[in-house]
């Protein structure tokens, strides 16, 4: 089958193995925050979904988009990079609108430039979020182009991107353990999450991306099944909380 592709259309088998992969590495990523986006949504209530796990992924692959300049890894991680950019700022606005709609009282205006670190990335405008990663993105590239022949402070941007991204579940944790209830988030987000880290996680090994990769790949593996024994541990008094929202 191999060579009767290969001559027609100068392709394999092998190639559309690959470029499959690759196309599910780039949908993949985004894939697991349709349901919870849908949820938000519906629901008109945001507050099971920690904004913190878009600022994670927000820093992590704006540092992997300039990890890609110093060291030329895989042109599909780096697509990723940018859609996932890209969801994370969809996610931010539907979540930063639910908020303002349901303040019975309006309560003060929190923005970027008050430089109040008691409400960053609690802001009540979607701006304040697009100039926050904005200043970092910049500052990040100036100096990763001043730093760009030193080759270890290349290898420490792709570690912490990588790190960061592995400490996605981190966030959600944290809200899951104060709230002691997983009501309001997603648990197909998360068996997505799951799913689609381990198959990152084969991909990152198969294709010989760089080692912080597939390292950082198997705590984020590690974290979604935390998150997972917390949908079970509080799965009585996530119950109670949904029969209280609606009314029971």
């Amino acid at each position: 089958m191999d060579w009767i592709i290969s001559d027609e259309l100068g392709l394999t088998v092998g190639h559309l193995i690959g470029w499959g992969a690759a196309g599910a590495m780039i949908i993949g990523g985004v894939a697991p925050y349709i349901p919870q986006y849908r949820q938000i949504k519906r629901t008109q209530d945001a507050d099971g979904f920690s904004l913190y796990v878009c600022l994670t992924l927000l820093i992590a692959n704006t540092l992997r988009i300039l990890f890609w300049f110093g060291k030329r890894y895989e042109l599909p991680l780096l697509i990723q990079s940018v859609v996932m950019n890209i969801t994370m700022f969809a996610m931010i606005h539907l979540c930063v609108t639910v908020r303002k709609k349901n303040q019975i009282i309006r309560a003060r205006e929190r923005i970027f430039t008050d430089m109040d670190r008691k409400y960053f990335w609690a802001w009540t405008d979607f701006q304040s979020y697009v100039d926050c990663m904005l200043v970092f993105s910049v500052l990040g590239a100036a100096i990763t182009y001043l730093l760009i022949e030193f080759s270890p402070f290349v290898e420490l941007i792709g570690f912490f991107a990588v790190f960061t991204e592995a400490m996605l579940g981190a966030p959600q944790i944290a809200k899951n353990h104060q709230n002691k209830s997983t009501e309001g988030m997603s648990v197909s987000m998360v068996i997505m999450w799951t799913c689609g880290d381990l198959f990152k996680t084969a991909y990152f090994v198969l294709r010989d991306a760089p080692t912080q990769f597939w390292i950082c790949g198997g705590l984020q593996v590690t974290l979604d099944i935390v998150i997972l024994i917390q949908v079970w541990l509080y799965r009585h008094n996530t119950a109670a909380a949904r029969r209280l929202r609606r009314g029971d």
